[in-house]
């Protein structure tokens, strides 16, 4: 992949609920990742409400429709639990890993799990991850990146959305 596991935890950080510590963490990742400093400038202006209304209408429940659900099968299929949920649930336990509280086609699951198997030195661990790409990842990171860029409010989110929509296994 062409982003480091840093970079894809600190993506699959990005879709966690904004908290009060929230923007205390991100000012202190701008001295690594650049393309956080305008973003952060602009949540010190905006109220943590604002912030948190924003993250769930892009991500958990938007009216008249979430536009940007963080779940392979709720955005490519505009349901839950798809074919999808079960290949990547086979998938993460091959690589002795299982998703606990959430569905395995949440997109932070899949970030975690790409971060997690570019850390591995076997073969086996790069087949896994070159399969999690080209199955899941490659089919629909570029237009839920495109989507994110193009329905948020944030400057957080929009560019959250160019890194995700930039990703590739090169």
């Amino acid at each position: 992949m062409n982003a480091s596991p840093e970079i894809l935890r600190l993506l699959s950080g990005l879709l966690a609920s904004p908290g009060n510590e929230s923007l205390d963490v991100l000012r202190e990742l701008t001295a690594q990742h650049a393309w956080l400093v305008k973003p952060v400038a602009e949540l010190e202006q905006t109220p943590l409400e604002e912030w948190q209304a924003e993250h769930t209408r892009l991500f958990i429940s938007g009216h008249p429709k979430t536009v940007c659900p963080p779940f392979e099968s709720a955005f490519l299929r505009g349901t839950m639990f798809s074919t999808a949920s079960d290949q990547l649930g086979d998938l993460y336990r091959r690589a002795g890993l299982q998703a606990e509280s959430l569905p395995p086609d949440y997109l932070g699951t899949q970030l975690e799990c790409a971060a997690y198997l570019s850390e591995q030195p076997c073969n086996h661990s790069s087949e896994l991850l070159l399969e999690l790409w080209r199955e899941h990842l490659s089919a629909w990171l570029p237009k839920f990146g495109s989507a994110l860029q193009q329905e948020s409010r944030l400057l957080l989110y929009r560019l959250f959305g160019r890194q995700l929509a930039e990703l590739s296994l090169d």
